[in-house]
């Protein structure tokens, strides 16, 4: 994995991780958690496009 991916994943996951103890229950915690895991993949191919990374 490239510096630039870790980067990006680094902090989709650290803003995750704020938020999730807002959340009560480990379903809506996982339920959010693959929700952004799934944007943060699909958008980050776009965003090094844009960039031209």
């Amino acid at each position: 994995m490239d510096v630039t991916a870790m980067a990006f994943y680094a902090l989709v996951c650290g803003g995750l991780g704020a938020l999730s103890p807002r959340l009560p229950s480990f379903w809506q915690r996982f339920a959010v958690a693959a929700l952004v895991g799934v944007i943060a993949a699909a958008v980050l191919p776009v965003l090094r496009g844009v960039l031209g990374i």
